[in-house]
């Protein structure tokens, strides 16, 4: 059974380990909140920009046209109303 060697510090120099490694991982997490928030106003930015290309027909699609809603199943005047049958 080998046992593998301790690595002899002291407390003080742990405690400043210990705090160097707290502040870098602060500062890291401060970065990445402002990469995140930055990632969110661009994508907002990008999210509107795309809806406003999709709905001027940008992708090669003609603007939405008017829908004849008498010939959509289910909207049919005739369900089951005797006043309205034939």
């Amino acid at each position: 059974m080998t046992s593998t060697p301790v690595e002899k510090v002291s407390q003080e120099e742990m405690l400043a380990q210990f705090k160097d490694r707290l502040s870098k991982i602060v500062t890291e997490n401060q970065q990445l909140s402002n990469k995140i928030k930055e990632n969110e106003v661009t994508a907002l930015k990008l999210q509107g920009a795309i809806e406003t290309l999709e709905y001027y027909g940008v992708e090669g699609t003609a603007p939405p046209t008017e829908v004849d809603n008498v010939d959509i199943p289910g909207d049919d005047v005739t369900d089951g109303s005797p006043e309205l049958t034939n």
